[in-house]
């Protein structure tokens, strides 16, 4: 009898599963604003003032009432200079205060004219001309209309970037709370494998191959704000495959391997991570990538509750490793970080290519946008060529069995949004 073939795993359903086992870390630290970028918010950051505290304008020109100044023509007299960081005083009938960006509006005033609209009267230096009306509101910008005291302006889970900090910063916050950087061991199999810098091209051996995948995986890792152990190349053997893993789970709350996940003769990583934990084991239906492993290790320890050290396997051919990432591992170290903002939604977009021979799994082409706003496809799709990932800018989702011609509009993921 034929052993029925086991149906792939939709990709969606695999991330489902995954994401259901994360527990969020909860480690704390407090970091000076200058050193979290990157970092995650384990605190709501509220405001204790408004921003700005005051009345202020945006322009350079003369502080005056509006009801004073209703038509072009009118004449006021400077009674006063404010420059920012001092404040003025009550401003009367027929006066105008001469004012600089970003200084307090001062009592009585209700618009800015901007000096490029007001003439000074040559025959009297304190009295100005306004070659324009002024409205009542212009050029002033109110008190707390960037941040009102009281309100959460960065809720807990969100990843500081540069606009965080600065907002964080324009309401005094010097040191912020974040959490933990995820501590994520790298390894590596396959005697195959070569390092750069160890053996010239001229003298690698046939059926040796430079570790590609260990540097682009090191990179995305810091990228996704993780702390990074190298732990090399493990020989292909059992008990020092387990020995690798055990002492790595100990201090890490994730290893992810690359290759050395299936059933040959020196696949050991599979077995070693079953006898340490729980091992799931998929083949997902997505193109390229479609090994993928995900389980725990349960840490040496004592503690019920303690935080278990998950492991992710990827595929061995680059591009498959580098995809694989991008869709399953990134989301999954978004989750244990409790990352909050949502994902950006896909650009639609048209392709400027026929492809008429889908796959029955779901594939993620390389592709890179054009200057008619379309999108071109790299010539060799194999899982093997990381050209492709160079060349292109990002990549399109196609459903299983869908064909594309010239025109169709896809979705469209730039891989700056998950690198940026």
């Amino acid at each position: 009898m034929t052993k029925a073939v086991k149906p792939l795993m939709p990709l969606d359903e695999a991330c489902a599963i995954i994401l259901s086992h994360v527990k969020p870390l909860q480690a704390v630290e407090s970091v000076a604003s200058w050193d979290a970028d990157g970092r995650v918010l384990a605190e709501d950051v509220s405001s204790e003032l408004d921003v700005p505290a005051l009345d202020n304008t945006s322009m350079d020109g003369y502080a005056v009432r509006s009801i004073d100044a209703q038509q072009s023509g009118t004449r006021l007299h400077v009674v006063q200079r404010i420059p920012a960081g001092s404040h003025g005083v009550m401003l009367h009938a027929g006066q105008a205060a001469r004012i600089f960006t970003g200084a307090p509006i001062p009592p009585g005033a209700d618009a800015v004219v901007m000096q490029e609209h007001v003439a000074t009267d040559p025959a009297q230096h304190d009295h100005i001309v306004l070659n324009q009306a002024a409205v009542a509101g212009q050029w002033i910008r109110r008190a707390g209309e960037d941040v009102a005291k009281g309100v959460v302006i960065l809720p807990k889970g969100t990843r500081l970037q540069p606009a965080e900090l600065g907002l964080a910063a324009s309401v005094g916050r010097d040191r912020l709370k974040v959490l933990r950087k995820p501590r994520v061991a790298l390894l590596s199999t396959g005697d195959e494998l070569i390092m750069p810098g160890t053996v010239a091209p001229a003298d690698m051996k046939p059926g040796t191959i430079y570790n590609s995948n260990r540097y682009f995986l090191r990179a995305l890792l810091q990228r996704s704000g993780c702390e990074v152990s190298d732990l090399g190349i493990v020989a292909d053997q059992k008990q020092a495959t387990m020995d690798v893993l055990s002492q790595a789970s100990e201090t890490h709350d994730l290893i992810v391997s690359s290759g050395g996940v299936s059933v040959g003769e020196e696949d050991h990583v599979k077995p070693a991570v079953q006898a340490l934990g729980v091992l799931h084991v998929w083949q997902i239906a997505m193109k390229p990538g479609k090994p993928l492993a995900f389980g725990w290790l349960n840490k040496p320890t004592t503690k019920a509750a303690a935080q278990p050290c998950y492991f992710m396997g990827l595929p061995g051919n680059p591009v498959s490793s580098y995809v694989t990432y991008l869709c399953v591992v990134w989301p999954f170290l978004a989750a244990l970080q409790g990352i909050v903002q949502p994902a950006p939604s896909a650009f639609s977009l048209p392709v400027h290519f026929d492809w008429p021979r889908p796959d029955k799994r779901r594939e993620f082409l390389r592709v890179r946008r054009n200057v008619q706003g379309g999108l071109d496809l790299f010539p060799n799709q194999s899982s093997g060529v990381l050209t492709s990932a160079v060349w292109g800018d990002g990549l399109i989702d196609v459903a299983p069995a869908q064909a594309l011609r010239h025109g169709d509009v896809v979705s469209y993921w730039p891989f700056s949004h998950w690198l940026s």
